[in-house]
């Protein structure tokens, strides 16, 4: 009874040292809202062992000390820019009232806004695939890709294709894909057919031994860019992987739509830069060469724009804090569409403050979600939204996954960041910004297209759901702070 009765003491108080342990590391670790260190305190207070280990495995944004050491390393090493308008006043490359902006973003990637581009809205996700397999079928020196998922389906396998005919003619090509997210490509049999018809080949945040891995840093911390750079001239952006609409890994929930827009001009380079820092920390290969050349000289194009990619070892809050600024430089109309929406407080608040002072602000989310975490998550905030005077549309053609912004008709953001705690903490993401009547203009009417093919969601329809549902979604809610 004695020897029982000190193990178990022994066992209680080894637990209460390891709870102090870790609710130390919860204060002291940085970047932390106090609402997400409170959360994790409170799980490790109530479910001691879940949430000690849940914290080491989630409770941190850490790509690893090496990795991370490399990265930044990387980053320090390559090349002066040398964009055209490199040391120019925001103000004199995009109208005065957006300057802040573009000098934020310049503070978040080093990047300024350059003018002199053209850009052209996809049509859908097959003619996006259709369009980059003809640039790469054209290309004369290089090809450049980062994908989040690519799947070895039809259009997964077009692009391999693509890429092996390039490479037999000579063209330098370097494909790089999420390890997590494009697992099945990367352990599949075109994945070693591109490298043996010289293709490089590379996967981004190797996960290895998933036990080992969750010592050496995150684990479900994913490199979320889709990135494609041709010959240094063309580039793409925006929310589509390399995968059909179909989407089969997750196909009730299908089709995938997707918005993707391809550049010409000197905003290539700002993602050549961002693809080589990924590369480079990755693959032992030397880009710097490549980076030096002189930059894409401007085109007849209008568009002036800027790359703002972020991640994890990006200055914390960077994706917030862009989201929030597009929404307070409004003055008469803001157009959102996320799939996943689990703001941060300040995010919320600058969607609620800005319709509050007269702006029309709509936000167009699917349907169906293929998260039902995040799912819930989002419909938690409609009350708050629509008492403010957000409208709130839900899309009902397929899963809707454009992540875009567009304010007053002049400026958008495309990309691949959504308003959720993943873009914002844990993933590395790549958008560009860009000034533009008409582009916008286009970029709006495919949102316009969005908002009528789904159903406007009111007060009265929120009010309307069971108890059971409004607890559940409140309470799945209450993670947010936690992922």
């Amino acid at each position: 009874m004695i020897d029982a009765l000190r193990h178990s003491l022994f066992a209680v108080g080894l637990i209460t040292l390891l709870e102090l342990l870790v609710f130390t590391r919860i204060l002291l670790r940085p970047h932390r809202d106090p609402a997400s260190r409170i959360a994790w305190m409170v799980v490790v207070a109530v479910l001691p062992l879940f949430g000690i280990v849940g914290y080491l495995l989630l409770g941190e944004a850490n790509i690893g000390g090496k990795r991370s050491k490399r990265l930044l390393g990387v980053i320090a090493g390559l090349p002066p820019l040398n964009e055209p308008d490199a040391g120019a006043d925001p103000a004199e490359v995009v109208p005065r009232r957006f300057q802040l902006l573009f000098k934020l973003g310049r503070s978040i990637s080093g990047f300024d806004p350059v003018g002199g581009n053209a850009a052209q809205l996809m049509a859908d996700s097959n003619a996006t695939i259709d369009a980059m397999v003809a640039d790469i079928d054209a290309a004369t020196d290089h090809v450049h890709l980062l994908f989040y998922i690519w799947l070895p389906d039809r259009n997964g396998c077009k692009m391999v294709e693509a890429l092996k005919r390039a490479a037999g003619r000579g063209v330098a090509c370097r494909a790089m894909a999420d390890d997590l997210g494009s697992r099945t490509m990367i352990r599949s049999p075109h994945w070693q057919a591109m490298r043996a018809a010289g293709v490089q080949v590379a996967a981004g945040l190797p996960i290895g031994n998933p036990v080992l891995r969750t010592f050496q840093g995150r684990i479900d911390l994913r490199n979320h860019r889709k990135i494609v750079v041709i010959d240094g001239r063309i580039t793409y952006c925006g929310s589509q992987n390399c995968a059909d609409p179909e989407f089969l890994v997750k196909a009730k929930f299908a089709p995938w739509v997707d918005l993707m827009m391809r550049f010409e001009g000197p905003i290539v380079r700002q993602n050549q830069f961002l693809f080589a820092s990924d590369w480079m920390t990755y693959v032992d290969e030397d880009l710097n060469d490549l980076l030096s050349r002189p930059a894409p000289p401007p085109t007849a194009g209008t568009v002036q724009a800027q790359v703002i990619g972020t991640g994890p070892t990006v200055r914390f809050s960077a994706m917030p804090e862009t989201f929030g600024t597009l929404l307070y430089a409004a003055r008469h109309e803001v157009i959102v569409t996320t799939p996943y929406f689990v703001p941060d407080d300040s995010l919320l608040n600058a969607l609620c403050t800005t319709a509050y002072r007269g702006v029309a602000v709509t936000i167009v989310f699917p349907a169906r979600n293929d998260s039902w975490i995040v799912g819930a998550a989002s419909r938690s905030y409609y009350w708050d939204l629509l008492a403010a005077g957000v409208r709130i549309v839900e899309y009902e053609g397929g899963l809707l996954h454009a992540k875009s912004v567009t304010v007053d008709g002049e400026l958008s953001l495309v990309g691949s960041a959504n308003m959720d705690r993943r873009s914002f903490d844990l993933n590395y993401e790549n958008n560009i910004l860009f000034h533009d009547e008409a582009l916008t203009c286009t970029l709006r009417e495919r949102q316009l297209r969005f908002m009528a093919h789904g159903h406007p969601v009111t007060q009265a329809d929120v009010a309307a759901w069971p108890l059971w549902r409004r607890l559940w979604n409140n309470l799945i809610a209450t993670l947010g702070p936690v992922l």
